[in-house]
């Protein structure tokens, strides 16, 4: 399925929760207690349904998050039900990694092998901070850790880039892909997230970074918007994403669904539509694959495009 810029959509991010157990302060608001009641949110079958749906039109590559999707109970069974479909190519979940040490074995039992872990600092005092008062830093390395035992490859550490808070833990985060199969992917900061002022460049970190060694480009860790490397004697990788020093629109390949079934064909714009009504209505598949090509005709071309700098509504009600 390809859209009037001729990029190929073939990713979808389906969000299957807004709520979270960590309260990390760039995603969200202090007083941000407007949580999406439970009756919205889309059920299972509601989920596995579109997914059959996306397959059709040649979309063969999910990803579960949220919120923090391990907090839904089950999410492992449907996890299981998508890795059944005829014609998925690659499922993988997002997730903070605080419960995933009662999800390891279950989730590698539905078949999922790819996992993304968002940690944002190697230290437990500023984890504490950024998390909003989690102690809970060495619970999740020490999950990272098993997972790579337990054969999950690959194993992705998301690090969003915060001015005057982590940019000194570069060199850590570099030293830990020599001693982990980790890939690190540095991550610039959204600018619709309830705070301001915290923007750091991905390029500028990857100036610093090629201080340490020679940064090699690979292209073996998929097609999303990391730009990859490795510096020789790594067991794992860099990745750089910057959706606004240096955006990747042109190769955009994805949608996005939000737990109450709004699909967005852009991550900065405001349009959504209303898949969930069409789901819980009398709508048939044709319809509902109909209304998926028209949305996909208003993709834009690029964020710049859009009208969208100013809001505020992070990526916890937007599916992260």
């Amino acid at each position: 399925m390809q859209d009037r810029y001729n990029r190929q959509i073939n990713y979808m991010r389906i969000s299957v929760t807004d709520r979270c157990n960590l309260r990390c302060f760039y995603c969200r608001g202090v007083q941000d207690f407007a949580f999406i009641p439970h009756q919205e949110i889309l059920s299972y079958e509601e989920i596995l349904r579109l997914v059959r749906l996306a397959l059709k039109l040649g979309i063969d590559r999910f990803r579960i998050t949220g919120g923090e999707p391990l907090v839904r109970k089950g999410v492992e069974g449907l996890i299981a039900e998508i890795n059944s479909l005829p014609g998925v190519t690659d499922l993988s979940l997002t997730t903070n990694g605080v419960l995933l040490n009662g999800y390891l074995e279950k989730l590698r039992a539905a078949g999922l092998k790819r996992l993304n872990i968002s940690l944002d600092t190697l230290n437990p005092e500023k984890y504490r901070k950024i998390t909003g008062g989690f102690d809970g830093l060495s619970l999740i390395l020490a999950n990272i850790q098993r997972a790579l035992e337990m054969g999950f490859s690959p194993v992705k550490l998301n690090v969003v880039l915060l001015k005057g808070v982590n940019e000194d833990e570069v060199e850590d985060f570099v030293r830990l892909t020599f001693e982990l199969p980790v890939h690190v992917r540095f991550i610039e900061l959204m600018n619709f997230s309830p705070v301001e002022g915290y923007f750091l460049s991905a390029l500028e970190i990857m100036e610093k970074i090629k201080k340490i060694g020679e940064l090699q480009p690979l292209s073996v860790l998929g097609s999303g918007p990391a730009r990859n490397y490795q510096i020789a004697g790594m067991k794992g990788s860099l990745g750089f994403i910057t959706p606004l020093s240096n955006h990747f629109c042109g190769t955009c390949n994805r949608l996005r669904v939000s737990a109450d079934g709004q699909l967005r064909t852009c991550l900065f714009s405001e349009k959504t539509y209303d898949l969930k009504k069409l789901l819980r209505g009398s709508a048939t598949d044709s319809e509902i694959l109909n209304f998926l090509k028209r949305a996909l005709t208003e993709k834009p071309g690029s964020w710049q495009e859009l009208e969208a700098k100013g809001r505020k509504n992070g990526l916890r009600s937007i599916g992260g």
